[in-house]
C-alpha cells in the first residue's frame, strides 16, 4: 500500500467515525519508531539495549524502524525479505554492519512458498494471499519456521519480533503458538483488508496472541498494525 493510500484510509475512517476493531488491553509507555509517514511501529523501549535481539520480517523499501533502533542502541537487527526488489534495494543502501539481511521469509513450515506480486509494478510488497490479477507472475521463494531460524542463528530469545509479511502472519502465529517461543514484543501487521481474509481471522489471531500471555498495547490509525508485549 502506498503512503497516499494509507492517508486516504485513515481519512475515511475518521470521517465516518469508525471505532477500532479491537481495544487495547493496557497502556504502556511507548514510542513510535521509524518513519512517521510509513514504516513506523509503536514500541516499548524500557528494556531495549545493545544486546537486544531484533527480528524484522518484511523490509520492502523502508528500513527506518530498523535504522532507528540501530542508531539508538547499536544493536543488531536481523532483517528478512525474500522478494527480489527488496533485496536489490537493500543492496543499494549504505546500511551499517548491524543490519544483517537474510534473503528468505518466514512461514509455518520449512520449504518454499509462492508469492504473488503487487498489482502496481511501482510497489514492492508480494503476498502469499490470492491475487488473481498477478498470480501468473508469481515467484517461489524460500521460507523457514521461526524455530528453525533461531536455531540457525544461535538465538535463545527474541526481544522484538516485527512481522510485516503480507498475509503470512496468520499461519506464522499459529506455528509460534504451538512452540515455546515467546518474543518479548510482537509488532504485527494484519491483512484483514484482503477479501479472502476478513476481520474475523485477525480477531482470532489476536485472541491467540493474548492467550500466549501478551497485552495488546497499540493499534495504528489504519487498524492494521498491532503491538503486543509479553506480560511480566
Amino acid at each position: 500500500m502506498s503512503k497516499y493510500d494509507r492517508k486516504i484510509k485513515i481519512a475515511i475512517k475518521q470521517l465516518l467515525g469508525h471505532e477500532p476493531y479491537i481495544r487495547i488491553d493496557r497502556e504502556y509507555k511507548m514510542e513510535l519508531i521509524g518513519s512517521k509517514r510509513y514504516g513506523a511501529w509503536n514500541t516499548v523501549l524500557s528494556e531495549i539495549n545493545k544486546d537486544s535481539i531484533v527480528y524484522s520480517f518484511g523490509i520492502g523499501e523502508d528500513a527506518s524502524f530498523d535504522m532507528e533502533l540501530i542508531r539508538r542502541y547499536s544493536l543488531n537487527v536481523h532483517a528478512f525479505d525474500p522478494t527480489p526488489k527488496s533485496i536489490r534495494w537493500v543492496e543499494n543502501q549504505n546500511f551499517p554492519k548491524n543490519f544483517k539481511l537474510h534473503c528468505f521469509g518466514i512461514a509455518g513450515y520449512d520449504g518454499e512458498i509462492s508469492f504473488n506480486p503487487p498489482e502496481n509494478p511501482n510497489h514492492v510488497s508480494y503476498t502469499v494471499l490470492d491475487r488473481p490479477t498477478t498470480e501468473n507472475d508469481s515467484i517461489v521463494v524460500p521460507v523457514k519456521k521461526l524455530s528453525t531460524i533461531m536455531n540457525e542463528l544461535g538465538h535463545k530469545k527474541i526481544d522484538i519480533l516485527k512481522l510485516d509479511i503480507e498475509g503470512a502472519e496468520y499461519d506464522v502465529m499459529k506455528d509460534i503458538y504451538s512452540s515455546s517461543i515467546r518474543p518479548k514484543q510482537i509488532l504485527i501487521e494484519f491483512h484483514h483488508g484482503f477479501p479472502n481474509v476478513g476481520i474475523q481471522e485477525t480477531k482470532n489471531a489476536i485472541e491467540t496472541i493474548r492467550s500466549m500471555g501478551y497485552d495488546l498495547f497499540s493499534i495504528s490509525d489504519t487498524n492494521e498494525e498491532y503491538s503486543f508485549i509479553l506480560r511480566s
